[in-house]
């Protein structure tokens, strides 16, 4: 009945991502199945916790001797091996390395994942957390609605309210969009009193140069966020759209430095669908732009994304160079056609629900038990906490991927690769052959890589970032 089950094809988790009617022919197939007694499901994702809210390892390895966590041993390439290692999370963790988390609990299940909370923390620490960040997120989005009264509203804007220079735009067309009553208001905040409000309450000039910028963000943020995920019945709703906008529009305030860049909606539209509360969608968004802020951070030279072009072409180089010297000879020795790739990791080369999945598996190969305290303010831990960081990390609490970065030294480095740049040169590998015989200038390079839209399988583009990752650091030693 056990082995019954595990051959079991699955089923399709489509239906928890809906799509528009109209756009079921545009859209690629998904290939990730919730499948019984592999898929990471509710059941077993609770059962990993005590009463108190910590993993616990008890409940974790019964689950293990039910035949739940198999995975595959590289080095004996017959047969499945059941793979025991203490450690709730890294348990876990391999499960859903194996087939994924069930969509109802996926939010949550990432909310670990992206290090928004411990997994040595109990319910009642995590639920102090939570009201605290919420607490955070409606102080900073009442900040923005002060100085610009849309956001919070239940709308979006996507035309230009403010000129480079700070003077309102009175088109009627923007006005109207902006309030639709009474037109664009400002309300002046103590910080921003270059702002103000005239007798036909409208914005008037703007002076103070970041709130400028900010103001010349909106718009864009807007036609983002009406163009992303719009195939989902999710978004015919204008509440999810302006949530979207809402998010985008409090972090492109808060983060000084990058503000909003385009992709960024890409990241954030998941986190909306999967967490209900707005504020625990924001959250779970800006850890995942502690991985990512520097893909956006540009300056007058640079795009931030190209130091992992950079990479990719050298992982490319030393173990393909017969494919890079023929991507250099056509001209895309910057590797810019992988551009999107990396900048918003792989969502428009799978399905929705396949990205998800690729995310969720990055994440849990890369996964560090320290997550959670590398990106809290050391002002906010607890001083029980802090002998807890003290402490040498348990390697069995790693991804897969994380732990090889410890073996070899890797993490040691100033800036050790992501897995996505090695998930690129896995796509690359598996469009070898074809990019070698038919590539005959870029248009054909994008062309190769664009028509791989939906046909892709996130599991083995995993598996072989891995080997990839192996076989870069044996090449890279020698060298």
């Amino acid at each position: 009945m056990i082995f019954e089950m595990w051959g079991d094809n699955g089923v399709p988790a489509d239906s928890f991502y809906q799509i528009r009617p109209e756009c079921i022919n545009d859209v690629p197939v998904s290939r990730f199945k919730i499948k019984p007694g592999k898929t990471l499901s509710p059941r077993k994702w609770h059962a990993a916790f005590t009463e108190e809210g910590y993993l616990d390892i008890g409940k974790i390895l019964r689950r293990i001797y039910r035949g739940v966590c198999f995975v595959h041993n590289q080095k004996k390439r017959t047969g499945i091996s059941l793979y025991m290692r203490l450690g709730g999370l890294f348990l876990t963790l391999k499960c859903l390395l194996n087939q994924g988390i069930h969509p109802s609990i996926r939010g949550e299940v990432w909310e670990f994942l992206l290090g928004c909370y411990d997994p040595k923390s109990t319910f009642d620490e995590r639920e102090q957390i939570r009201q605290r960040r919420r607490l955070e997120y409606a102080r900073w989005k009442e900040e923005c609605r002060q100085m610009f009264p849309f956001v919070g509203s239940g709308r979006y804007i996507s035309s230009p309210v403010i000129t480079d220079d700070g003077q309102p735009i009175q088109d009627p067309s923007v006005l109207l969009e902006s309030n639709p009553d009474k037109g664009l208001v400002l309300v002046p905040q103590d910080n921003y009193r270059s702002s103000s409000i005239d007798a036909r309450n409208n914005l008037e000039k703007v002076t103070d140069k970041r709130v400028i910028q900010w103001l010349l963000t909106l718009h864009q943020i807007g036609l983002d966020v009406i163009r992303t995920d719009r195939t989902l019945v999710f978004y015919e709703k204008q509440e999810n759209l302006s949530k979207l906008w809402d998010i985008l529009a409090v972090y492109a305030w808060l983060d000084k430095d990058v503000g909003y860049g385009q992709g960024m909606s890409d990241l954030c539209s998941p986190m909306i669908i999967l967490l209900e509360d707005e504020a625990d969608a924001f959250w779970c968004f800006e850890r995942l732009m502690r991985r990512l802020r520097g893909n956006f951070k540009c300056t007058d030279r640079s795009v931030g994304v190209e130091t992992q072009l950079s990479n990719l072409a050298s992982i490319t180089q030393v173990l393909y160079p017969k494919l890079h010297k023929h991507l250099e000879q056509l001209g895309g020795g910057d590797y810019l056609f992988a551009f999107r790739m990396l900048m918003v990791q792989f969502r428009r080369e799978f399905s929705f629900c396949d990205s998800l999945y690729l995310w969720e598996m990055m994440w849990a190969l890369e996964y560090d038990p320290d997550l959670f305290w590398m990106y809290e303010d050391a002002q906010r831990a607890p001083t029980s906490a802090e002998s807890s960081r003290g402490k040498v990390k348990s390697i069995r609490q790693c991804g897969k991927y994380e732990r090889e970065n410890m073996r070899t030294g890797a993490k040691n480095s100033e800036t050790p690769l992501p897995i996505s740049i090695f998930l690129a040169a896995s796509v690359l590998k598996d469009k070898s052959s074809k990019l070698l015989h038919e590539a005959r200038g870029l248009d054909d390079v994008v062309k190769i890589l664009n028509d791989m839209t939906g046909n892709l399988d996130a599991k083995k583009a995993c598996s072989g970032a891995m080997k990839l990752h192996k076989k870069y650091l044996r090449k890279a030693k020698k060298t």
